[in-house]
């Protein structure tokens, strides 16, 4: 059984690797369900471990239907990746409707080349999960995440199961959110999967903001899936303008 463990550290890839990890998912920001990692985090990472290491190319939270410029940025980061070490690229690219944008996969998929491809859990939001395995099938995308289309990947099993029938070995299907100690024996129990990929989170303790603890520097609620931020231009357009007549005040 291959357990895939997502890191957001150096410190995480060696916690990983000592636990008997046998690939690591690299992103940032796990807690917005993973970014892509800076390129200083995956030499370091690539520099500290042997195992495998598969990297997020997500650029933002919040859909997975990207602007040009998005998707510019995306495979700027792919080739960075590549270049510096990674084993594989992790991607999503859905249009406006939630269906499999082959165009962009199709891209990722050749600028691959001979390293491993992942579609991730934009998966799970796809109209019809069974079209969109046969399009990243034919693309030949090596595996897909999923949690079967439900928020908690245990409660999703069957759905998984069905999907690893439809593919009949054409395509890896890789089992993954909400997986913990407690449930992962009931999901192997209700499909027949060879690979899971978990985070297996604890908590640190970081002291050194203990002088103002009531400070966030986060959201205190995140918004919808749906929703991405942007900056407002018309915003920026009266800042500027009430700064500067200030300063002509």
């Amino acid at each position: 059984m291959l357990l895939e463990v997502i890191a957001n550290s150096v410190e995480d890839c060696l916690a990983a690797e000592q636990g008997g990890a046998d690939r690591i998912e690299l992103c940032s920001a796990l807690e917005l369900g993973g970014l892509t990692p800076s390129g200083g985090l995956l030499v370091e990472a690539r520099r500290a471990t042997r195992l495998p290491i598969m990297v997020m190319l997500r650029p933002r939270a919040g859909g997975f239907c990207y602007t040009p410029g998005e998707f510019a940025v995306i495979c700027r980061d792919a080739t960075m990746a590549l270049t510096h070490g990674a084993d594989g690229l992790v991607f999503g690219f859905l249009g406006s409707d939630g269906t499999v944008d082959v165009a962009r996969t199709r891209q990722l998929a050749v600028l691959a080349g001979d390293k491993e491809t992942v579609f991730h859990r934009a998966f799970d939001v796809t109209p019809d999960p069974l079209r969109a395995l046969d399009a990243l099938i034919e693309l030949g995308i090596t595996r897909v995440l999923t949690s079967g289309q439900v928020p908690n990947v245990v409660d999703g099993a069957a759905h998984i199961a069905a999907y690893l029938a439809h593919a009949a070995g054409r395509i890896q299907v890789l089992p993954g959110g909400g997986i913990h100690l407690g449930n992962v024996q009931t999901l192997l129990q209700g499909a027949h999967v060879t690979q899971i990929h978990a985070s297996l989170s604890g908590s640190a303790v970081d002291g050194s903001t203990q002088a103002r603890p009531a400070l966030r520097f986060s959201a205190a609620v995140l918004p919808p899936e749906s929703h991405v931020r942007v900056i407002d231009r018309d915003a920026v357009v009266q800042m500027r303008a009430l700064l500067d007549q200030t300063l002509l005040g």
